[in-house]
């Protein structure tokens, strides 16, 4: 609640189109906000759908999201990865690869940019 309120108090402070977004709990919050924050879009990065070790799913929480929405998840994120989501192959949570997948962090950040700047794109 309290991140919700300082996130709402900070997105009133700006005007035109808004895209909120955020990683992971960032993700939630702006989930959460779009609607009462007047924004155009959502962005949700490393989404933590399930807490490792627990039944409680947050999918609702992306479910109400009825505008534009852009979910990038790591293909082993422990925390799940929602449906429809850009499944960065290799990842966890943090978007961290491991040596052995072949993959650099240069790698994954090339992809995170890429996917989320063409996805931009088709906003406007």
């Amino acid at each position: 609640r309290r991140l919700d309120e300082a996130w709402t108090a900070v997105c009133a402070t700006l005007d035109g189109p808004l895209v909120v977004g955020g990683r992971s709990a960032g993700a939630r919050v702006a989930c959460r906000t779009a609607a009462a924050v007047g924004a155009t879009a959502v962005l949700a990065l490393a989404f933590p759908l399930r807490p490792p070790g627990s039944d409680k799913d947050r999918g609702n929480e992306l479910a109400r999201v009825a505008l534009p929405r852009l979910v990038v998840q790591g293909e082993r994120d422990a925390f799940g990865v929602p449906p429809q989501a850009h499944v960065v192959r290799a990842a966890d949570h943090a978007f961290t690869v491991r040596r052995k997948d072949g993959r650099t962090a240069q790698d994954v950040h090339e992809e995170l940019r890429d996917v989320v700047r063409a996805w931009l794109q088709t906003l406007t």
